[in-house]
């Protein structure tokens, strides 16, 4: 369907792709990986046509359409979410647009001397609508929304209202519904909340037509492609199966490439010396020359290319007392709205403990009480003896000082660490070379969040608070912050959509219902397994 053809594109200085080339079948679901700035975003503006390469062609089968999802998802305001996501569905939407102006203009007694016309003309358009299939269409739409955790309200309100995260899942549904041919989804897993992943997850397993996208949720990932393409270096890589698959796989080409440079070092080395040993020795002349070419002639092996992955070996937390925070019949509501009333809960040290629950459930409200960023309205939230408390928030990135760099924000808030100290931290948490040097002001969300986590987790406070901690950070580096919680001695208190993390690090599990709280022994796996459900909105 769509073809690669030894394409070539450069952005400045930096060179994409190097005659690069790969293929997307009819129905074939791929991953599309590699470092940040590798060129993603890049390959899926060419195969939208939003972009060309400079050399080589991107070409695409007759007819087919194709559907493209970015972060960048524009203005939207003035109409409801339904009707947003309608419009991309082609000329129905614009007829649906007419019906609704038309049932307003029939509600309206100033125009009652109208009345003849706009009944006529709304007959007229009711059966266009009805023949476009519209009101099947706007069915669909709703149920994508309400895939995506949309209420009935949110789905009827303006769109413009809406933050930033859920106008992405407007754009997103407005392309699930189209069901192009053809779908490019780039990071459709963020924004979102456990139970849209999985309707999302399922939904794409349904879906038959061929299917790009990037994620940085492994297992997201893994559940939906058969596929993986690699940008490394500017070459485009296939490997048949999922992102597990594709890791091991390269590892153990890298493992062949390493052993195989090897092999071929050791014997270079084996002919230099010979040769230097008998160079001046007329009887070997022969032989020397003999090698020599034999040596000019042997195209040297390059050892593998490896990722930067900078590991940072954490200090360890002090300790805190056995009992870490206790919550006594707290109670608390936004209005009429009652989140928690008669709430008992006792976090003792070293528990990590997953919050689950779905929207709306009171989970980010439960760890600004317990971190005292908001009050109960009744009852008492207490912190234990010789308790440091971290806590990351997504508020916490607009605390940063916009006018620092990255290095100068590590070096102010550490002053007696090293440079190489804090170098090191920076890298592990994607900041290397001349990123450390970049403004905060200029840095993206994700940036800013991971810069946050470095802060916090350079002197790691013993009791550390998480509100979705995984949000924007690539594979690589959630891999490096599991790593470095795993080894972790002090408490946790998480909520994560991001199954991977939760089944690493949780070894408790508390689930917010409209039943009240529950409590599980054993973390995310031993959940998932108790409930035979992997988020609490999924369950019958």
């Amino acid at each position: 369907m769509i073809r690669l053809d030894s394409i070539s594109k450069q952005n400045g200085h930096q060179i994409l792709f190097i005659e690069a080339s790969a293929a997307l079948f009819k129905g074939e679901k791929v991953g599309l990986v590699g470092p940040n700035g590798a060129g993603k975003s890049t390959l899926f503006r060419m195969i939208a046509g939003e972009d060309v390469p400079d050399e080589g062609q991107v070409s695409t089968d007759r007819g087919i359409t194709i559907g493209y999802f970015d972060q960048n998802v524009g203005e939207m305001a003035g109409r409801s979410a339904v009707a947003e996501v309608m419009d991309g569905a082609g000329p129905v939407s614009e007829v649906a647009a007419e019906l609704a102006e038309l049932e307003g203009a029939l509600a309206d007694p100033d125009r009652a001397d109208e009345m003849e016309a706009l009944i006529e003309r709304f007959g007229e358009v009711q059966g266009r609508f009805e023949e476009l299939g519209g009101y099947a269409l706007e069915g669909r739409a709703r149920e994508v929304l309400s895939g995506l955790s949309f209420s009935p309200a949110m789905m009827d309100g303006d769109v413009g209202a809406l933050s930033g995260g859920w106008k992405m899942r407007v754009a997103l549904a407005r392309i699930l519904l189209m069901r192009p041919d053809v779908m490019l989804l780039d990071e459709p897993s963020n924004h979102l909340d456990l139970e849209s992943l999985i309707w999302l997850e399922d939904f794409l397993k349904g879906y038959d037509g061929a299917l790009m996208m990037t994620s940085h949720d492994r297992e997201f990932m893994n559940r939906i492609v058969t596929k993986i393409v690699e940008i490394d270096a500017g070459t485009l890589t296939t490997y048949g199966g999922d992102y597990g698959f594709y890791e091991d796989q390269r590892a153990l080409a890298e493992k062949q490439m390493q052993a195989q440079y090897e092999r071929q070092q050791a014997m270079l080395a084996k002919e230099i010396k010979f040769i230097e040993r008998f160079k001046a020795r007329a009887s070997h002349a022969s032989q020397v020359q003999s090698r020599v070419k034999k040596l000019e002639k042997i195209e040297r092996v390059e050892p593998p290319r490896r990722r930067q992955t900078i590991e940072f070996d954490f200090p360890p937390a002090p300790r805190s007392g056995d009992e870490v925070v206790t919550l006594r019949s707290v109670a608390k509501a936004y209005g009429d709205r009652v989140i928690y009333d008669g709430l008992d809960l006792r976090i003792a040290r070293r528990e990590r403990w997953c919050v689950m629950g779905v929207n709306g459930a009171g989970k980010s409200t439960l760890l600004r009480l317990v971190t005292g960023s908001a009050a109960p309205d009744s009852g008492k939230v207490t912190l234990g003896g010789s308790v440091k408390l971290g806590y990351f928030a997504q508020h916490a990135m607009e605390l940063l000082d916009a006018e620092l760099s990255v290095f100068e924000t590590l070096d102010n808030t550490f002053p007696q660490a090293g440079q190489g100290s804090l170098r090191a931290l920076a890298g592990a948490f994607g900041f290397s070379g001349d990123d450390v040097e970049k403004p905060v002001r200029v840095l993206s969300g994700g940036e800013k969040a991971r810069l946050v986590m470095a802060l916090m987790l350079y002197d790691p406070p013993n009791f550390l608070v998480l509100d979705e901690p995984t949000n924007h950070l690539d594979m690589a580096t959630k891999q490096m912050l599991i790593r470095a919680l795993a080894s972790y001695e002090g408490t946790m208190l998480f909520v994560s959509h991001d199954r991977h993390f939760l089944a690493a690090l949780s070894n408790r599990v508390l689930e917010l219902t409209p039943e009240g709280v529950r409590h599980y022994g054993g973390g995310y796996t031993e959940y998932v397994a108790s409930t035979g459900q992997e988020a609490p909105g999924l369950r019958s």
